[in-house]
């Protein structure tokens, strides 16, 4: 399934796009797509058999907003130069464990929601990610669990960062991470039953329109199932949280100089097989 919610930011409504392209209201069932619903398979059942018979009711999208697919995120858990590509263009060492850091989930917006660049930022930069929408509560997986099996589905999330607040200003990345904007998400949450192998699907971004990142999953150094278990070590993952699993190559900060980060005007388009794509247009804060 493909799981959404649509409607101006605080007033969205629970939906799901139908193998026809239409978008149905799932309002009558369930109250919001969050945590608790991710977690209750008898309301997800509920879900997917009223999609099958076909009584959902239509939702009129000319015009509509898509929010992020998930409410009330717990945490947004990222991993960082997770792609063997994208850390030889940093010139940065293959890490020899996962590199975890947070973005404040106020970061996340919705898929096609402007991005602000902040004030006082030269160094904007775009990073396509797969994000992986955790479904059952996670601790402590072990060696023989199926990480998967904790996992809901997945949605398309765009990591954006500041270069210069990450790296040039002392501290933790947090602070090049977690401007306002800096996380759209969606524009839905696809079921795991729907993506076989989180290790085999293509990414791609374009700036203005020219093809800047082209990866695929398979290039990650830690794949879906050992991030999952490897954050599950060190913190308690709740249905509803998101883990940004990390991008290739292609990004501003690897390109040669004059690097060409983001600026208020710009349009960012990304996209992953099979989960979805995303548009949005930069304005200054």
């Amino acid at each position: 399934m493909k799981l959404l919610r649509a409607g101006n930011a605080g007033e969205e409504r629970p939906a799901l796009l139908d193998a026809d392209g239409t978008l149905r209201d799932l309002s009558g069932l369930v109250a919001d797509i969050d945590g608790e619903l991710l977690a209750d398979e008898f309301a997800l059942d509920r879900i997917r058999a009223a999609a099958d018979t076909g009584v959902l009711p239509a939702l009129d999208d000319a015009g509509v907003r898509i929010g992020p697919p998930v409410a009330r995120i717990g945490k947004v858990v990222c991993i960082g130069l997770n792609y063997h590509d994208h850390a030889e263009e940093t010139g940065a060492a293959i890490p020899a464990e996962p590199v975890v850091f947070f973005k404040a989930a106020d970061t996340v917006t919705g898929p096609n929601d402007t991005v602000l660049v902040p004030r006082k930022s030269v160094k904007t930069d775009w990073e396509v990610e797969l994000a992986v929408v955790i479904g059952r509560t996670a601790r402590y997986i072990g060696d023989d669990e199926d990480p998967l099996a904790y996992v809901a589905g997945y949605a398309v999330s765009h990591d954006v960062s500041e270069r210069e607040f990450q790296i040039e200003r002392g501290g933790t990345w947090d602070k090049g991470k977690n401007c306002e904007t800096f996380n759209p998400l969606g524009p839905w949450l696809v079921t795991r039953d729907e993506i076989p192998d989180p290790q085999a699907l293509s990414l791609k971004l374009w700036v203005n329109g020219e093809l800047k990142q082209d990866g695929s999953t398979a290039q990650q150094i830690f794949p879906v199932t050992e991030v999952v278990r490897y954050v599950s070590q060190f913190m308690t993952l709740y249905p509803g949280d998101v883990i940004n699993t990390g991008t290739p190559a292609g990004v501003a900060m690897g390109q040669p100089e004059p690097k060409p980060y983001l600026r208020a005007g710009d349009v960012v388009e990304l996209e992953i097989e099979g989960v979805g794509r995303q548009r949005q247009a930069l304005k200054d804060a």
